[in-house]
């Protein structure tokens, strides 16, 4: 059985990154180890400890930095993370001035928002539509 261990989001600056997904998104820091110039610096939700690990990747690569780019321009998230109540992330973040491009918004089964991460992202956050009756 394969299993997601680890992803990534490549970020303009590690520190800032770490502070918008820990300070705002909730994220905890997993890894913080120096690799050159720059860090192996994972984070992960608090709810799961252990469980998938999420890379804030230097984007000093200019492949990276164009895919970004890309990606940003026409408004496409880099990575989508799972609520429990997208409305209440939402007014949460207002407050600490989190920009989102789309408010929350009905997709059939899901509802959807999307945010900018201060790190050249945008990114999606999901709540599942609960089971019917």
């Amino acid at each position: 059985m394969i299993r997601i261990h680890l992803t990534s989001v490549f970020v303009d600056d590690q520190a800032q990154a770490l502070r918008f997904y820990t300070n705002v998104l909730g994220f905890v820091k997993k890894n913080d180890v120096p690799v050159g110039e720059f860090r192996w610096l994972t984070v992960v939700s608090p709810a799961e400890p252990n469980g998938v690990e999420l890379l804030l990747e230097p984007s000093n690569n200019p492949a990276a930095q164009a895919y970004k780019q890309a990606l940003f321009a026409q408004g496409i998230p880099a990575a989508s993370f799972a609520v429990d109540d997208l409305q209440a992330e939402y007014e949460r973040m207002l407050p600490l001035g989190v920009a989102f491009t789309q408010p929350p918004t009905p997709m059939g089964p899901v509802m959807v928002a999307t945010l900018n991460d201060t790190c050249g992202n945008l990114i999606q956050i999901v709540q599942k539509a609960a089971p019917a009756g």
